[in-house]
């Protein structure tokens, strides 16, 4: 069992910066790959981006390349995303969540976060 809790939202200016951070509790945190999603009001959550277990692979939505990067401290429990040149279409309730594999589909995950909301004004 992982238990996930994120932290780090807030509102921000176009072209602002933000981190979040996902703190996931239990021994066994560095066994899982770790992801975050987002859900935009009135759509389907979206993959963000993925990490793998021990932080050697990366993995991106095309909409987020090049501006956002997913990185994680295993001696922490924690994963972050670091998120650069937000745009208002960005704006959303972001989710991270653990899988025993990596994966790009939320259907591929185990645990997922209770969401922190990230709005970006234009």
């Amino acid at each position: 069992q992982v238990q996930l809790v994120e932290s780090g939202g807030g509102l921000v200016q176009a072209g602002g910066s933000m981190r979040l951070s996902c703190a996931g509790s239990g021994r066994t945190f560095s066994w899982y790959a770790m992801g975050w999603f987002r859900q935009a009001p009135g759509k389907e959550r979206e993959f963000v981006a993925a990490i793998s277990w021990s932080g050697g692979n990366t993995y991106y939505a095309d909409s987020v390349k090049g501006r956002f990067t997913i990185s994680r401290d295993n001696a922490k429990n924690t994963v972050f995303l670091q998120m650069n040149s937000l745009k208002p279409e960005d704006t959303a309730t972001y989710y991270c969540a653990a899988a025993k594999s990596v994966a790009t589909i939320s259907k591929g995950y185990d645990y997922w976060g209770q969401g922190t909301q990230v709005t970006v004004s234009s």
